[in-house]
């Protein structure tokens, strides 16, 4: 599914409504990715930054967080929030959208909302992320259910079935996350 997210001012008004605290639950969101203090944590396809202030709390002032999307409009608004908003622990990149471009061995954490059914080739670039996860990482992938009344057209959803397949497939050992989200479902892939 290719879509053009260069207009980051307008799609800014959807992806940061301040509605969808009640449904993307991103506390929660991010406490699912367990303790990561001190940690390295990536946002995969962070958009306009929507996690951005919970992840840099999480990670704390020790941590870092890699706020990487493939548009350079997204990244700039990124730019622009983290610098009003003074997360000092927040590094947003433009990144190719067939590769995260990061080192082996480098990221504690990935963190990738409504983006997993965007990204072509997905067990190829599984196996590009399990490669820059450190010993214990993992990725959390959190997308729309079949039956939610939000998110793409129902052919561009992924079930979690089909999430599970393609990191397990990359190598990854899965397993579902237990979570309250109403319109999302949550994949954990863990470095084996």
């Amino acid at each position: 599914m290719v879509k053009d997210f260069s207009d980051a001012e307008s799609f800014a008004v959807h992806f940061d409504d301040p509605d969808r605290d009640d449904w993307q639950k991103p506390a929660e969101v991010v406490a699912l990715l367990d303790d990561v203090q001190g940690m390295t944590v990536v946002d995969l396809g962070a958009g306009t930054g929507y996690f951005l202030p919970y992840l840099s709390e999480a990670v704390g002032l020790k941590g870092r967080v890699l706020a990487l999307d493939s548009e350079p409009e997204m990244v700039d608004f990124m730019m622009k929030r983290v610098e009003e908003e003074r997360l000092r622990n927040v590094r947003p990149d433009v990144i190719p959208p067939d590769d995260p471009s990061l080192s082996p061995r480098s990221v504690d954490r990935f963190l990738i909302v409504n983006t997993w059914h965007h990204i072509r080739d997905r067990r190829e670039y599984a196996r590009k992320l399990l490669t820059s996860l450190r010993p214990g990482g993992a990725v959390m992938i959190v997308d729309f259910t079949d039956d939610s009344p939000i998110g793409p057209p129902s052919k561009h959803r992924l079930s979690p079935e089909t999430v599970a397949a393609e990191l397990r497939g990359a190598g990854f050992a899965v397993a579902v996350a237990d979570e309250s989200l109403p319109y999302q479902y949550a994949i954990f892939g863990r470095v084996p």
